[in-house]
Parts: C-alpha cells; structure tokens; sequence
C-alpha cells in the first residue's frame, strides 16, 4: 500500500531565536511540529522507538530547524569522535535533506551528533552525498539523559535555491545505534539510502521564500614550507607562499568560485593500495576547490570511462603541478537546468624526468531535466598546452560528450545512455565511446544491465579511461586497443521474519572484456552470498571464475619476476569477508581469498581492527597480506600493506591524524601527521609533518620529508 506523502509548514518568525539547544525561544512555541518517524532499519515499515520532535522557522537570513530526539535506553551513545564530516552511517546522529530545487535530484544535508558535532555534505545524483562539501552554518546540542535536543541555523547564503517556490522537498531522519534503529519522516524503502530525494514529505512555506542578501566570500591563505629530498642529496629549502578563493553568489542558485595559486597541502593523503592489475587505479577528488556542484562535471560517462577528472589537473606523473589560477561558474539557472564552466591554468614544471609546458583546462556542461526526475546533459573538455604567451595549436585534447540519465519517479529504475568523442591534432579515427546502464532496485530483487565501448583512440587527457591504452614491455611502447564490457548482475534478497538476520542476499554478476571483434579478452563470473545481521554485523561468501588473456609477455606478480609469456589463463578463487558489530568501540573486519593465479596460487588476507575511546580517540589498523606462489622457473612473491592511522579530538574545532603507511609493492614507509584548529567557522590552522622512507634496505633509509604551516581565513562580505 503506497504511503501518503508527509508534509509540514514553516513559517517566518520576527522573533530572536538564539542557537542554543534549549528551545525555550517563542518561535518554537507555535511552530508545527512533526513526530510520526517511520523505521527504515532494521525494518522500513514499523513505527519509530525512538520518538523524535522536529520543528522549522526562519527569518530573512536563517532557516532554523530544532528537534528533540527521546531515547528508549540510557545506553551509550555510538560515536566516533568529535570531528567534524563524521560518518552518518558509524555514528548515532540527526540529519535534516533538503532538496531546494524540487528536482529530486540535488539538495543538501546537515547533521548533528549527541554530542554537537556537526556534519554537512552537498547530495548529488538524487542520493549520493559528497561531504567534501563545506559551509558556515550554526547549532547546538543539549543532552538530558533521556533524550538530547538540538538547533540549526542554517544561513540562506550557505545553499542554493530557486527563488519563488512555495514548496520544497525534505526528509528527517534519526539515527539510534545504541538501539540499533534508523528512522526517517518520510519512508525510504530499506534498500534505498536514508538520503534518497525521491522519498521525501513536503515543507510548504507561508510565503514563497526570496533572494538572500549579498552573498561574497573571500578566503585567502598563507603557508611556510620546509623540504628535504634526502634521495637526491639536496639541503633543506624553505618557501612561503599565497594565494586564496573567492566564492561569489550571482543569484540564489548560481555560484562563481576564483582561484589564485591555490595550495593543497592541507588535504588528507591517499589510502595505499596493493594493485595487481594491469591498469591505473581511481583515487577520488578530496581538494576543496573542485567540490561543490562537482558532480555536474564527474558525472558524465561511467566508473571507467570518465571524460573529465578533476584530478589531472594540477598533478602530472605523481607531481605537484602548480595552479596560476581558476574559475568556475556553476549551479542553476532556472528550476530545470543546470550549467557549469571551469577553466583552470598551470604553470610549466621541469623535473629530472620531464619537461611539461604549462597547461589550460577548461570544461563546460549543461544538464536539462526532462520527464520528470530524468536529464540530458552536454559536455565539453579542453586541455591546451600553453606556451611562449600562446596556446599551441598542436598540443591540445578535447572530448564532447551527451549523457542521458534515467530516473524513476519511486527511483526502482535508474539508468544512463551516453556518447562521447574525443579530438586530437592527428585527427585519429576510431575516437569515441558508448554505453548504456539500466537498474531496477525493488525490495527482493537488484537487476542491472551495462554494456561500454571505447575505440582505439578514445582519448581524455583530462579524465579517466585506463583500459584502451596498453603497456607492452617487449617494444616498451603503449599499444592503443579498443574494447568492448559486457556487465550484468542479479540479486535477491530474502528478509526473515522474527529473526536476527536483517536480509540474505544472493547474486549473480559477470565482468566481461572483449576486443572490437568481440573476442573475449577478460572475465570475472562471481557467485555471491551475503548476510546482514540486525547487531550490524554481516558476512559476504563469494566464489570467482576468471580468464585474463596476457597479449604480452608480462610480470604478472609486479615484483621484477620473469614474465609470463602471452596467451589465455583460465583461475579461480574463493573469498570470504566477515564485519563484526561497529557499535563495539572494539570492532573489525577479516578477509581472506584463495585460489590459483595464472600458472600458480595466491592467497590474501587482509585484517582491519578499530578501536575507539569515544569521543576522543580512534585508533585503526588495517594490515594486508598477499602471498603469490609460483612454479618454477618463476619466483614467490609476497607484499604486506600496513596502514594505521590515529585520531584524537581535542574538542570540536581541535584535531590531530597521524597516518602510517608501509607499503611492501612500493618499498615505502609514509608518514603524514597534521594538526588541524579551526579557530572561527571554516577558518583553520594547519600543521600538517610528510615523511618517506625506502625500505628495500635495513636500515630503511629517509627519501624526503616536509613540514608545512597553513593558514586559512574565510571572510563573509
């Protein structure tokens, strides 16, 4: 039986509301107020146990939301730690979305922890939440034992909006581990996200809301650097250095970001990885500039076939590439369309290895909504080398592109259908790519379908396709080679009553690769079985049959072994992963795989062991094992990859990471520590200390290190 859509009214308070978490102020008095919270978890149709209260106001610069939240138990609160962008699905929290457009397809989300940690993230792709996403917003929590009550000020220059609507999309939801539910106001099926846009009530304002005040941000930056290349026998240089953005509002829905010489240094490293594949890996966008409305330009293509990637820019061949300088202009210019455009220049980098001139990255897109949550969207990439005071006309790559995303008005089917095609000075035929992805996500049953193509010489610079470029060790040259991906999968899910086990889950899925003339190069079939437990533990059993077809001769264990010679390998492997209850300040995951590796066998384990003394310290070990073993005349290969990483939370605006790093594939020990205070809203002081080791040698012996001091001040006009 479908379920009446909820709806609630705010109206507008002359009142002062001071953001304290009492809610003794006289706008609360009269508000209306909703209670009636559904389970989404472990169930998503009983009543909430958890009673919540939630109230809206607002005045010409704060939409105010304030809620009390009762608990059914006096237990311990789940939390991590007093950071904040906390983990809403590690964390007892509540969590307001918000979609200001009524698209179903854009909004925002702020959340607050018992303890008044605060937690905001930009929703994109009608569910997804990016919580790079940072913006000044106030609030402060109460905790009176038997429940906790809170208030946000939520300033209209902080989001963006379409002027004129009477109504806006909105759903609450609250979190309660330490009584293992999860509840939202309007319902969203258990095998949706609490974030879906789709499954939201109505917040119906007494007069359609307008254009906030001027809206300008200046956050300007300083930084003192020390660097020591030990590897290269260089002295230790000293530098400082600055630059900062600006953020301006043009209108309520449409945003303008400038750049100069901005500086990264500040932003968390990458986690490190074992790789025994033949292609690049993704690693995702984490630096602040390329955030906000990133998904009108990440979005288009797929996984692996991504015509732009933020992350080319400004870093080449594991180098730091500075940045003169950017703009972007993006957002919303009517309820229905979306347009973004960026343009990025960098200076020219000389190094041991290469010479790069500088370059200019320049990206725009537009995305129409159509048939009612669904769009089309265009897009445009640029990069041109720039050199002398001039673009050269002979070094450039572009790539033009239209996608078609599907979304259903209950979200059970999503899908996408895009073309794309790239442009080079050679003028390569040959030179596009297609796919095609439909899902259907019901309560018992996961389908989908995906078929990809990218020719010999698709080509974006700029974006991200590892597979059509391929290394060949012999000639020690790069061999374009089209391909064709075939990826269908099967799920079904059974819920048991009255028992301990939320779901069980059984799935069929096949990875297929082949070559233009559809001759199969590559393939994974995995048979799956999952189980999800209502203490937040689970397990997942899977059984793989693969096929790899070397086309080269190829160390196939990356360790500097003999190659393999070419030809097609046929293995298999099992794997079975177990997550224990992460409401326990003790937690932990345990992973191990088995089976043959080509000629040989191979057997990895990886364990991860968290450890919280809440809110105040998170310790995590994470350590991986992978043993390869091989016949003769071919050598055993075994990596580890340690990775541990300390956390302590002064209070909420004080914290200090430590992260540990030892990675065997790379021969490297890393460490990178960094002291955070943010000393007034979304302005922070860093001390952030990077250090490498080699470690093919006892003892290990120093590469480089770093010590920097950054300073960050943001300025509201």
């Amino acid at each position: 039986m479908a379920q009446t859509r909820p709806a609630m009214s705010i109206s507008k308070t002359d009142s002062v509301v001071k953001v304290d978490g009492l809610l003794d102020d006289f706008c609360w008095k009269n508000a209306d107020t909703i209670s009636q919270f559904i389970q989404h978890y472990p169930t998503d149709s009983a009543p909430s146990v958890n009673r919540t209260e939630v109230m809206m106001t607002y005045n010409d610069r704060f939409i105010y939301v304030a809620a009390i939240c009762r608990n059914q138990s006096r237990k311990e609160y789940v939390l991590q730690s007093l950071k904040r962008d906390f983990d809403l699905m590690t964390n007892d929290h509540f969590a307001v979305y918000i979609d200001p457009f009524n698209d179903q397809v854009n909004g925002f989300v702020f959340a607050l922890n018992p303890l008044g940690t605060q937690m905001e993230g930009a929703l994109q792709n009608g569910s997804n939440i990016d919580n790079v996403w940072d913006h000044i917003w106030y609030s402060e929590v109460k905790d009176w034992g038997d429940y906790w009550t809170l208030e946000m000020a939520i300033p209209l220059k902080s989001i963006r909006y379409k002027t004129g609507l009477e109504n806006w999309n909105i759903n609450f939801s609250r979190t309660t581990f330490k009584d293992n539910e999860i509840a939202t106001w309007a319902q969203v099926p258990f095998n949706f996200s609490t974030s879906t846009l789709s499954n939201t009530g109505a917040l119906t304002w007494d007069r359609p809301i307008e254009k906030a005040k001027r809206n300008v941000s200046i956050i300007p930056y300083a930084i003192a650097r020390a660097e020591q290349d030990m590897e290269n026998g260089e002295a230790t240089k000293l530098s400082a250095n600055a630059g900062g953005d600006a953020k301006i509002v043009l209108t309520p829905s449409l945003n303008l970001d400038l750049t100069i010489n901005p500086d990264f240094s500040q932003v968390e490293v990458d986690d490190q990885v074992t790789n025994l594949s033949r292609f690049e890996l993704f690693f995702p966008e984490k630096r602040t500039f390329f955030i906000e409305n990133s998904d009108l330009f990440a979005k288009f293509g797929f996984r692996q076939i991504r015509p732009f990637f933020s992350r080319r820019i400004g870093l080449h061949r594991g180098e730091v590439v500075p940045i003169i300088g950017g703009a972007r202009i993006s957002g919303k210019l009517s309820r229905k369309l979306r347009v973004g455009a960026m343009t990025m220049q960098t200076a020219p980098l000389e190094t041991s290895d290469f010479k790069l001139d500088g370059q200019n990255y320049s990206v725009a897109a537009f995305q129409q909504q159509i048939f009612g949550r669904s769009n089309i969207g265009v897009i445009a990439v640029n990069r041109q080398a720039f050199a002398n005071n001039r673009f050269s006309v002979n070094d450039y790559n572009r790539v033009l592109g239209v996608d078609y995303d599907i979304y259903s008005a209950d979200n059970k089917w999503r899908g996408k259908v895009f073309y794309h095609k790239s442009f080079v000075p050679e003028n390569y035929k040959y030179s596009d790519a297609h796919a095609s992805w439909l899902m259907y996500n019901s309560h018992h049953w996961f389908v989908m379908w995906n078929h990809e193509y990218v020719a010999k010489n698709y080509e974006a610079q700029t974006g991200f396709v590892p597979r059509n470029r391929r290394f060949n060790p012999i000639q020690d040259t790069v061999v374009r080679q089209g391909y064709w991906r075939l990826e269908p999968k099967l799920t079904y899910r059974t819920y048991p009553k009255n028992s301990k086990i939320v779901n069980n889950q059984f799935s069929l899925y096949l990875d297929q690769y082949m070559d233009v003339n559809f001759e199969t190069t590559d393939y994974d079939f995995q048979v799956s079985w999952e189980q999800n437990r209502t203490n937040t533990s689970g397990w997942v059993l899977r059984y793989s049959e693969k096929m790899t077809w070397l086309l080269y001769d190829r160390d196939i264990t990356f360790s500097g072994n003999d190659p393999h010679p070419a030809g097609k390998y046929q293995y298999r492997d099992v794997k079975a992963t177990y997550n224990s209850d992460i409401r326990r300040k003790l937690n932990g995951e345990l992973a191990v795989k088995y089976g043959s590796y080509y000629t040989g066998q191979v057997f990895d384990a990886t364990l991860g062991m968290r450890l919280r003394l809440q809110p105040f310290l998170n310790l995590s070990l994470d350590y991986r094992r992978t043993e390869i073993r091989m016949p003769q005349p071919y050598a055993h290969t075994f990596f580890d990859l340690i990775q541990s990483k300390v956390e302590l939370t002064f209070t909420r605006t004080l914290y200090w990471t430590t992260y540990f790093q030892y990675n065997a594939q790379l021969t490297n020990f890393n460490v990178n520590s960094r002291v955070q205070w943010r000393f007034r809203p979304m302005s922070d002081f860093y001390v952030v200390y990077t250090d490498n080791y080699g470690t093919t040698d006892a003892p290990w012996s120093p590469r480089n290190r770093s010590l920097v001091f950054k300073l960050v001040y943001w300025l509201n006009i």
